[in-house]
């Protein structure tokens, strides 16, 4: 490393968030610039520590040490060159991933991480800027197509690296713009979708052909996809939500918080939402169910709205504020996490069950809950026990529902294909991404389940290089 004792020299720092008067009035981004000398110096705490474990922690296996050394000596463009050989899309996971890297930083052992998540962001926001990041097509075409079905990252994942690979590939979105839950989950002051829409377009200087709005198995046939495409990939996300079965459900006022963020994501670029489906959290008390990164995005919106109040309740304990004993370095770490949604004003409860809605003239009013005890229980899960006299009620005005993803919507596109369900619900693939129909594959959150976007990456990279082995009936040439 450039500078060896980088790690005890200088202690952690990252950019400094806008104040909560000025960001809760727009949906731009959080954070100030970073001064790329203050960068680099974060950079030259990356540690020579002989066994790297951010790669452990890291699904994508990033080249951490490397880049961050190559960022100390300011070669932004071997640094971008070395990004991009594991991570198609650093300026998304630089943005919104959790950084379990960081957790199982060795420097984190007993300081504070590397602040490895601000240099990807860093180096990607560099590789813009300097033009560094250009549209690479590929030099020799297969004459084999392919057709992707989901534009989320694990499907902008395959499409791009099998166009680099000389295929020609049409990425099908049903919605009307490109991005998946990129676009149309996560809220703009966490990604702003013109960083989407440049990557995109770098995507189609490649070659890639993206057709919006076009619902396969409702819009184009199954069949006639199959006849036209050598290989269809499946990568539509985890889109059934969890839903909440108690007295009152029925009740206008309850909402899948997916249902309220996609919305103001449209809002923020300009659709038109019809007066009769608004779900508007302005001057109203707003519960939120599920104590997850969805759910925290509810409330950062519901506060930009101009809720009344927002509370957050969660069914689980409250974790520990330090790393928990049961998940010791390297592990991702149990421990109670603040957004900075909750720092903008919400109410946080713990170890709470959701009883009834209960409401007046068709609209939700209050939600009646009870507060739990969790027990420990040998060989088995923990078990909880409602507190006698621990019933109460929240005002709610707004109930958004956000308690995570079931599986992949099954009706249409997956019923009509005939490919496999493993016991979860999800599309079931070998360890080639295959699924049970022959030329189909799958990947991302409909073959594993709900997880994070940069496993999503993973998954598309991985699908991509298989797709283009059985395609050319040899060893791949993605990496």
């Amino acid at each position: 490393m450039g500078n060896v004792t980088g790690f005890m020299d200088v202690d952690r720092e990252n950019p400094r968030t806008r104040s909560v008067a000025s960001r809760i009035t727009d949906w731009n981004e959080l954070y100030h610039e970073f001064p790329q000398e203050k960068l680099q110096e974060q950079a030259s705490r990356c540690m020579d520590c002989g066994i790297p474990f951010c790669h452990s922690g890291c699904t994508l296996n990033n080249i951490i040490p490397q880049w961050n050394d190559l960022v100390y000596r300011g070669r932004w463009e071997e640094a971008v060159e070395v990004m991009h050989r594991t991570n198609n899309f650093p300026e998304f996971t630089g943005r919104i991933c959790p950084a379990l890297c960081e957790a199982s930083c060795v420097v984190g052992i007993n300081s504070e991480a590397v602040s490895i998540r601000e240099i990807e962001k860093r180096i990607a926001e560099e590789g813009w800027s300097q033009n560094l990041i250009k549209p690479q097509p590929a030099t020799k075409k297969t004459g084999k197509t392919v057709a992707i079905v989901g534009s989320g990252p694990a499907g902008m994942a395959a499409a791009q690296q099998l166009t680099r690979a000389g295929h020609d590939v049409t990425l099908f979105e049903k919605n009307e713009r490109a991005g998946g839950l990129l676009r149309f989950g996560i809220p703009d002051f966490k990604l702003e979708k013109r960083v989407i829409d440049r990557r995109l377009e770098q995507m189609k200087a490649e070659g890639l052909t993206i057709k919006t709005g076009v619902n396969i198995g409702i819009d184009i046939p199954v069949a006639q996809l199959q006849e036209q495409f050598d290989a269809i990939v499946l990568t539509g996300g985890s889109e059934t939500p969890r839903d909440l079965p108690i007295p009152g459900r029925e009740l206008n006022g309850v909402h899948f918080a997916m249902d309220f963020l996609a919305q103001q994501n449209r809002r923020v670029f300009g659709s038109d939402i019809s007066l009769d489906s608004e779900i508007w959290a302005k001057g109203k008390n707003v519960v939120v169910i599920g104590g997850g990164d969805t759910g925290s995005d509810c409330v950062g919106t519901s506060i930009r709205h101009g809720a009344k109040r927002v509370t957050q309740i969660e069914l689980l304990p409250k974790p520990p504020k330090e790393r928990s004993p049961e998940t010791p370095w390297p592990l991702w770490p149990q421990q109670l996490r603040t957004s900075t949604s909750h720092l903008e004003g919400c109410d946080r409860l713990w170890s709470i069950l959701s009883k009834s809605f209960v409401g007046e003239n068709g609209k939700v009013t209050h939600l009646k809950c009870v507060r739990l005890r969790w027990h420990e229980q040998e060989g088995g899960g923990p078990r909880m026990e409602e507190i006698r006299e621990g019933e109460f009620t929240l005002k709610a005005d707004l109930v958004l529902l956000s308690m995570g993803f079931l599986h992949p919507e099954k009706n249409g596109l997956l019923t009509d294909l005939g490919v496999d369900f493993d016991p979860r619900g999800n599309v079931k693939v070998n360890k080639l991404n295959m699924t049970s129909v022959e030329g189909v594959f799958a990947a991302g959150d409909m073959a594993t389940g709900q997880s994070l976007v940069l496993k999503a990456i993973d998954g598309g990279r991985k699908a991509a290089k298989n797709v283009d082995a059985w395609l050319r009936g040899s060893a791949s040439v993605l990496p």
